[in-house]
């Protein structure tokens, strides 16, 4: 597999708008057409496991659920994001054609083992693609010599070891403590995951604002940025270290200090005009209910899953629904303007994670309700995306330019 990585990108062909099949032209597009698919299907069948209707494979129930969420869905765009990205970041090509359609293959192949009774084959092919694409992410990189961006390499290597650590811990093969070999798998990923968030969030919300609101002052402040972005690489060690309770409420309240300030300073109440800037104020709120809701499961007295749900379905689920929508709108040479279906669909999955959050921390009774009419909401916002991005992801860009 690895040989195949060696050509990181075919010929690049101009075509004439409308011409032919785009879909292994640029990272973007299979992965998010991926992603989205996976995102449509596994959510509802989790609430029939929830449920009780349905059964698992090898990774039982909700382990099944957490890992496809963060490894399958979560890692699809960012794999297709950084692949996308980083083209531009370095002006050299990253993995497209036969080498894209292998990594595909792979994530797919993933899918499927992870529902398997093969473990080991499972934590091998769910290693090898996050690894497989920070080596075509180095690879760009380094022939540009852009350094800056080296460390998503290493966020992709960790995102590796987090869900090789799930499958060992599942398989009772880790040879940790208990406290720390669960901190090193969902927990790290999710850390990941913010960590990538919360960047990449301090580099395009502000200018994103900026160019799509009149009169927007989107502000970055040097020291808030640091505080910002340190509190979650401290979250992140605490996980790392298995520890939990009031602890951690030291680095949780500054923490939601800190992006509180640094939210305040984009300005989100100015952006309501604008759904494909909205929807990342909005996403980026559930980073703030999130830190609350953990330091108040730190003082007992919410359960933890609440705070996690707001992470990944509030905050996650919107930021990549936004970005898929905006990315795969500017790469296909598309006007960047939200319709009717992508405002439906960030509203569909904004009040998927008010139902997930809210509804069982008020009516605990209503979990399985809540559960049904979220999974059916985060169900819908994707089949919309589907609906009217599968052309634009399969179809070359509108102007002709490659990508």
């Amino acid at each position: 597999m690895s040989q195949v990585f060696v050509q990181l990108q075919e010929p690049p062909v101009r075509r004439r708008p409308g011409e032919g099949l785009a879909l292994w032209d640029l990272g973007f597009r299979p992965f998010y057409l991926l992603a989205a698919l996976l995102a449509l299907l596994s959510v509802p069948l989790w609430a029939l496991q929830f449920s009780g209707l349905l059964g698992s494979g090898g990774l039982r129930g909700p382990a099944w659920h957490a890992h496809e969420m963060v490894f399958g869905y979560a890692l699809a765009i960012v794999i297709g994001f950084l692949f996308t990205a980083g083209r531009n970041w370095s002006g050299q090509p990253t993995p497209t054609g036969r080498p894209l359609m292998a990594l595909a293959a792979l994530w797919l192949l993933a899918r499927v083992l992870v529902l398997s009774p093969w473990l080991w084959a499972s934590l091998i092919v769910n290693l090898a693609v996050p690894w497989l694409a920070a080596w075509g992410l180095w690879r760009a990189l380094h022939a540009g010599g852009n350094r800056r961006n080296y460390f998503f390499v290493g966020l992709l290597l960790a995102m590796g070891l987090a869900t090789a650590a799930l499958h060992l811990n599942q398989a009772g093969r880790l040879p940790l403590p208990g406290a720390l070999a669960s901190g090193l798998g969902l927990p790290l990923a999710l850390d990941v995951l913010l960590f990538m968030i919360a960047v990449m969030a301090g580099r395009v919300v502000p200018m994103f604002s900026n160019n799509g609101v009149p009169g927007m002052n989107a502000r970055r402040e040097p020291r808030v940025e640091q505080a910002a972005l340190g509190s979650v690489l401290l979250l992140a060690a605490c996980d790392g270290l298995g520890l939990s309770g009031s602890l951690t409420l030291l680095v949780l309240l500054p923490a939601l200090l800190a992006h509180s300030w640094r939210f305040a300073l984009w300005q989100p109440w100015k952006t309501r005009g604008n759904p494909l800037v909205w929807v990342l104020h909005a996403a980026y709120a559930w980073l703030l209910i999130h830190l609350a809701l953990r330091a108040a499961s730190a003082l007992g007295w919410v359960p933890p899953s609440l705070a996690t749900h707001a992470l990944t379905v509030g905050l996650i689920g919107l930021i990549t629904l936004g970005m898929i929508t905006r990315t795969a709108l500017g790469h296909t040479g598309r006007p960047l303007k939200a319709g009717p279906i992508e405002t439906a669909a960030y509203l569909a999955v904004l009040a998927a994670a008010l139902l997930r959050v809210f509804v069982p921390l008020l009516w605990p009774a209503a979990l399985l309700e809540a559960v049904w009419l979220s999974s059916a909401l985060w169900a819908l916002a994707f089949a919309l995306y589907l609906w009217r991005y599968v052309p634009m992801l399969m179809r070359p860009r509108v102007d002709g330019l490659p990508g």
